[in-house]
């Protein structure tokens, strides 16, 4: 692989149609950065989640828009940032689960903020009002944090 970083980029429709493709492209890249199945399904489920999000949430109210991914890796790190030019939201108003109270009220969705930073090493979020929202998503390669 070189020293020199791998960069590569997406734009998407954001439609739940097109999560399955997202997912491959990222996987793909995360088993070409040198993970594990483990640790690969730990990242496409997070950009799964992120994704997720944009469609239900950012795109609520227009019903459509793109997504932007991209995806660099060099011999340390695996980032991947996922962007939109929907609705934004504060992320430090989302709590924290209770896991045992979910689990008991049976509830459906709510989750992807939770396990974006329970399945990567760090997770950022910024907005740029007008602009661009950015989830920024990091995993460190084993031994590499």
């Amino acid at each position: 692989m070189g020293s020199q970083p791998v960069e590569r980029h997406l734009c998407i429709p954001g439609k739940t149609e097109n999560l399955e493709f997202i997912r491959n492209f990222v996987s793909g890249m995360a088993r070409k950065a040198g993970f594990n199945d483990k640790d690969v399904n730990k990242i496409e489920l997070a950009i799964d989640e992120a994704c997720t999000n944009v469609i239900e949430h950012a795109y609520r109210d227009t019903g459509e828009g793109d997504i932007d991914i991209d995806v660099e890796y060099d011999t340390q790190k695996f980032k991947v940032v996922v962007a939109d030019q929907g609705r934004s939201f504060v992320m430090e108003d989302i709590k924290i689960p209770d896991m045992e109270k979910y689990m008991a009220e049976l509830k459906v969705g709510g989750l992807g903020i939770y396990l974006m930073r329970t399945l990567m090493d760090e997770v950022d979020y910024r907005s740029k009002p007008g602009a661009r929202n950015e989830v920024r998503m990091v995993k460190y390669l084993p031994g590499k944090s």
